[in-house]
């Protein structure tokens, strides 16, 4: 069985989610409530692959709000985790992935020196924070929709932000190595980070935001944009395809304009309906069949009966390990969201 752990995008989605669901006690409750409640299996999820295979798996709501962060309330954020963590192996799961902040959570607070959650021994092997499989398929992506809108990426330059990230670097390894893409913008706030890449790669250049973005054909951002950051449209090419691997997702309501693509980052599609009810409350356009990438490796996981904790660590993935789940992922009737 594999399970997802995830969380709502703000206190008033959390609060409009739980009435939907059934959870009324939770509905008109402030961010004092949320921070105190426990995590809840909310969905029983089962997905059939193209193989004719089917899994069964567990939605487990974490009850962490961004919100927790913003206003300094990192112990209870943490303790959401964790907590969510221990409920999953408490009730069978072979192979859980670490949707939205979570994964973010567990790396930035080293949440692996805390194994004891009560009377559970947390196994982590059973934990997937699932960036391999959301790399491969924002590469795809990078290559597929660039086709699409018109840019050729033997002439384009391709600027990440949030280049020395889990997720960014091994978009940056994969861009380098496996397509003749014309020049990489590595954007970042580390700079000695941004240096190491740069060695690695052999290749890149160091750029700030503001520089990078009117050279992009392409933008590839694995963060949500920064608060108080505003995109002047006008700057950037016509064409350019931007590439929104955040979450929440906030690039297509910030920039709208002719010339300028927006393009969820790391959505897949299912060939075939799941049975589910989850991705309808965060906003997917075909809830059946659209689903985030992190949470698919682990269903991915599932199907091959995997059970180990495929991407684990900052920046530990490697450009054979993203074909190895991308050849999953076309094998069980999966492909990358495009425009």
């Amino acid at each position: 069985m594999f399970g997802l752990i995830g969380h709502l995008t703000s206190l008033e989605h959390a609060q409009s989610v739980a009435r939907d669901l059934g959870y009324p006690e939770y509905a008109d409750q402030g961010l004092d409530f949320w921070c105190s409640a426990p995590p809840q299996i909310v969905d029983n999820i089962k997905v059939t692959s193209i193989t004719g295979q089917t899994i069964e798996g567990r939605y487990v709501e974490s009850c962490f709000l961004p919100e927790m962060l913003a206003t300094r309330r990192i112990k209870a954020a943490t303790r959401k985790i964790l907590n969510a963590m221990a409920h999953a192996q408490k009730h069978g799961i072979d192979i859980t992935a670490l949707g939205g902040f979570s994964s973010i959570i567990f790396e930035n607070f080293k949440l692996e020196q805390f194994p004891q959650v009560r009377n559970i021994q947390l196994e982590f092997e059973k934990f997937t924070t699932g960036n391999t499989h959301t790399a491969y398929i924002i590469c795809r992506q990078v290559e597929q929709a660039s086709a699409q809108v018109g840019i050729n990426l033997a002439d384009a330059t391709v600027a990440i932000c949030g280049a020395t990230g889990d997720i960014g670097s091994a978009v940056c390894r994969w861009l380098d190595a496996c397509t003749d893409v014309k020049d990489l913008l590595l954007i970042a706030r580390n700079q000695e980070r941004l240096t190491e890449l740069q060695a690695e790669l052999g290749r890149g250049k160091i750029m700030d935001l503001e520089s990078a973005l009117p050279e992009a054909d392409i933008i590839v951002w694995v963060a949500s944009m920064p608060k108080g950051v505003e995109i002047d449209p006008s700057r950037l090419k016509q064409p350019c395809l931007l590439i929104d691997g955040g979450y929440p997702k906030n690039l297509a309501t910030k920039i709208q304009h002719p010339g300028l693509h927006v393009l969820n980052g790391g959505i897949v599609e299912h060939s075939l309906d799941i049975d589910w009810k989850i991705m309808h409350i965060v906003n997917m356009n075909v809830p059946a069949r659209q689903l985030f990438a992190c949470f698919a490796e682990s269903m991915l996981l599932e199907f091959e009966k995997l059970y180990t904790n495929f991407s684990w660590g900052r920046n530990q993935i490697t450009v054979e390990k993203m074909e190895y789940i991308g050849r999953l992922s076309v094998k069980h009737g999966f492909r990358p969201l495009l425009i």
